[in-house]
């Protein structure tokens, strides 16, 4: 049975493993990875982990039997990067899709947002990510538009809380 928990250090491995099946680059939203962290050594992996404890989002990882299925991130307040990327931003690994983790993860962020007080959520997913909208809908996303990005056209959602 799948669990979200907070990023953790003895998961580095797993992190690793799972960071590999998605090849390089920084692409897996949802795990807070910026261009700088180096996460290869235990100790730059354990910095990375200490700096998602102190952002101002909420990173959980979604992990089976001590095996990262994937990250979600619930994105305070309304910055630019909130208003570009969305509230909510979710990665599930190549191996682990079409099993319902990324509708199961969000189900459970949103109640956390609900906690925090949000009222609404903006959802962001590239246009031709087909999956990533489905989740968003099944999650009571309501679509506003597609935008133009630095990264290609966006399908832009509004969730209510």
């Amino acid at each position: 049975m799948p669990e979200l928990i907070a990023p953790a250090v003895r998961l580095h491995s797993a992190w690793l493993d799972a960071h590999a099946e998605w090849g390089p680059g920084l692409h897996e939203d949802g795990f807070g990875l910026g261009p700088s962290d180096e996460v290869d050594s235990p100790a730059g992996f354990a910095a990375w982990v200490a700096r998602l404890a102190d952002h101002h989002c909420m990173y959980r990882w979604i992990v089976e039997s001590d095996r990262v299925l994937g990250g979600i991130a619930l994105r305070h307040g309304s910055s630019d990067y909130v208003r570009w990327a969305g509230h909510i931003g979710f990665g599930i690994r190549p191996s682990a899709r079409q099993r319902g983790l990324a509708t199961w993860a969000m189900g459970r962020m949103l109640d956390e947002a609900r906690v925090l007080g949000l009222e609404r959520l903006l959802a962001v997913c590239a246009v031709d990510n087909v999956a990533s909208a489905k989740t968003i809908e099944r999650c009571g996303g309501v679509f506003e538009c597609i935008r133009d990005t630095d990264f290609g056209p966006a399908r832009r959602y509004w969730i209510e809380l």
